[in-house]
């Protein structure tokens, strides 16, 4: 059943009252902010990769305190071990029953701080709960429920002691994107409010969590045309032939497309996406799944290089609204 004006329209209110919010802590990023909030929707995650001190902690608070469910932050060590992330199965003396005792990843909301200063061993503990909401522990899954989104964010800039995410793990993140220093006006707004050290801790929540999983299947719904299918898949594809890629975007990252292109278009009150939307979201969907030839890069190309390339020379197709 496509998704009508009325739900598009609600859809549509309810996302701008939560870009709203977080915004009230995070100033000037609006766009950033509903970066972040359509992978919510989509049911997808974020990385944050940004200089220190730009606020990616700050955004994925603020967006934990405006969902009114349950957050965890994970400090990401070189000794953190990936039971402390997904939980431990301890023997219980008196009950003489083995206990599941849950990890931090068991939340709504889960902020990875640093999360590249974690061993590739524990990096790895992500992978199945990402993908699929659940953790096996001792042969026995558990489910994280609904909505579930892990904020991950790194610095570029220290790598001393930082080990680099691998290609299967970005490719599990459904949107990275970077929050970037504010203008004048707001760093101005931010400065005087300096005695407020945690803003996004005076937020109130504006959407409950099943208000959160009801947007998340209204916009699973949204109509996308064929040609935008084919366009989609056909972007993806020149990105796998572009002659500098050792790696391009793959069918995971076409799909995560399309879920994100859905609820940006609700977002904006459309009950259809628009070859437009997809557009705008393919450098924060795609450009961390393109992996740049060695010698290609020395030369100085980049995934933005080369998804600008496609984008110009893969014609949109003509917009289509749905029928009824």
């Amino acid at each position: 059943m496509a998704l009508t004006t009325e739900h598009a329209a609600w859809f549509a209110d309810t996302f701008a009252k939560l870009v709203d919010n977080v915004g009230l802590a995070v100033l000037g990023k609006p766009e950033t902010i509903r970066l972040v909030c359509t992978a919510l929707l989509a049911e997808g995650h974020v990385l944050l990769e940004d200089a220190p001190g730009t606020g990616k902690t700050s955004l994925a608070r603020a967006l934990a305190a405006s969902v009114q469910g349950t957050n965890n932050r994970i400090q990401f060590t070189p000794d953190l071990l990936p039971s402390d992330v997904t939980g431990v199965t301890i023997y219980d003396q008196q009950t003489r029953q083995f206990d599941f005792h849950k990890g931090p990843i068991f939340a709504s909301i889960v902020l990875a701080d640093e999360i590249n200063r974690a061993s590739p061993k524990t990096q790895s503990a992500l992978l199945e709960v990402m993908e699929e909401s659940r953790v096996t522990v001792d042969g026995v899954g558990h489910e994280v429920g609904r909505p579930f989104m892990v904020i991950a964010t790194q610095n570029p800039i220290e790598q001393a002691g930082t080990y680099r995410l691998p290609e299967a793990q970005l490719d599990r993140f459904l949107i990275k994107t970077s929050i970037g220093f504010p203008d004048l006006d707001s760093a101005e707004k931010i400065l005087a409010g300096a005695a407020v050290r945690n803003p996004a801790g005076t937020l109130s929540p504006v959407v409950t969590t099943k208000a959160v999983a009801d947007m998340a299947d209204l916009a699973a719904r949204v109509h996308v045309d064929g040609a935008v299918l084919r366009y989609t898949a056909q972007l993806a594809q020149e990105t796998r032939h572009a002659p500098e890629t050792q790696l391009g975007v793959s069918i995971r990252g076409s799909l995560a497309m399309i879920r994100a292109a859905k609820v940006w278009a609700a977002a904006n009150g459309r009950n259809y996406v628009l070859p437009d939307d997809i557009k705008r979201l393919a450098a924060p969907v795609w450009t961390h799944r393109i992996t740049i030839d060695p010698e290609a890069e020395f030369t100085g190309m980049t995934a933005e290089k080369v998804l600008s390339r496609v984008l110009a020379d893969v014609a949109a197709p003509l917009a289509k609204q749905p029928v009824g």
